[in-house]
């Protein structure tokens, strides 16, 4: 049997089945994040996957002057791609979904957080950031956004929405079966099962394995970004009410659906609405499956996950 791991900032990967043709991989760097892929495919055809991938990360990037978002948040309103309207509307929806607790919108709040450093921001600062902060504002017709005063960053679901897109490409190369990790946003591509290890957000190792085939799984975690200051942890994640990292009984919510974009976003929605109001999100969704991991170390499962040989399945 031969085996690779796949590391990630949220979970690792191993192919349980041995591979019919020589497995190879890429590995690059974009939206701040290390994106791996492993296929049975030529080489080649894995860096034509990174490249195309980074036409979306020049597309979708808040920080690249060129990119339709940086001109987007500058001028006010524009049009733009198909891609980055169907982007935009998608992160809209979810704003809605979770009556704000999730909001595009909130970029001038996280751009005054440093992560890297060992400071806070002003508190006078992150007030005033709020009054910008309201998805309601942004209004999308076809290709035509209009921010209405509001600035938005696409970070909590762009790496999804490119991980798809870089399945869809290989799948129209006739590649069967890989592995698409952006940043921890996995995709596991064909009908071989994969083992998908949830990281322990307390510790080393891994706090529940799930095992999956040709879907898309990702965490989002209050471990994964944070500043300490005086002792004190301020993670990544932000209320959109304070300004502040959101207090959430959630340290870790991993979810699981066919479809990387939502994955990706709604990883983010369970974090800030709490287990019981996540919970029940999840299980009014078709498709949809979650893991969560609260600030007790107790793990809660959705209802169509399963324990069946030691492993949670869908």
């Amino acid at each position: 049997m031969r085996k690779f791991l796949i590391l990630g900032t949220v979970c690792s990967l191993v192919l349980l089945s041995g591979c019919g043709q020589t497995t190879n991989s890429a590995t690059g760097f974009m939206m701040d994040t290390v994106v791996n892929i492993e296929a049975e495919c030529q080489k080649g055809v894995l860096d034509d996957t990174l490249n195309f991938c980074r036409t979306y990360e020049k597309m979708l990037s808040r920080t690249d002057s060129d990119s339709e978002i940086y001109l987007l948040n500058k001028n006010g309103k524009a049009e733009v791609s198909d891609e980055t309207a169907y982007l935009i509307s998608r992160s809209l929806y979810f704003s809605g979904l979770t009556d704000g607790k999730f909001d595009v919108s909130i970029c001038p709040v996280s751009s005054l957080w440093d992560f890297t450093g060992d400071a806070l921001p002003d508190d006078e600062a992150i007030k005033k950031a709020l009054k910008k902060v309201g998805y309601q504002k942004i209004k999308v017709d076809g290709n035509e956004v209009d921010l209405g005063g509001a600035e938005i960053d696409l970070g909590a679901i762009a790496k999804g929405y490119i991980s798809g897109k870089a399945r869809d490409y290989l799948k129209d190369r006739n590649v069967k079966n890989a592995v698409i990790n952006f940043g921890g946003n996995v995709v596991v591509m064909g009908e071989r099962y994969y083992n998908v290890g949830i990281k322990n957000p307390f510790g080393a190792g891994t706090s529940a394995t799930l095992k999956l085939k040709n879907t898309a799984v990702v965490t989002s975690g209050t471990y994964e970004r944070y500043v300490e200051v005086d002792g004190k942890k301020y993670h990544h994640i932000l209320d959109t009410k304070t300004g502040y990292p959101v207090d959430s009984d959630i340290v870790s919510a991993t979810v699981i659906c066919a479809d990387p974009t939502d994955a990706d976003a709604l990883s983010t929605c369970c974090l800030v609405l709490g287990l019981n109001e996540a919970t029940e999100l999840i299980n009014n969704m078709e498709g949809v499956e979650a893991v969560f991991i609260t600030r007790d170390g107790e793990l809660h499962f959705s209802s169509g996950i399963y324990a069946e040989d030691g492993y949670y399945r869908l």
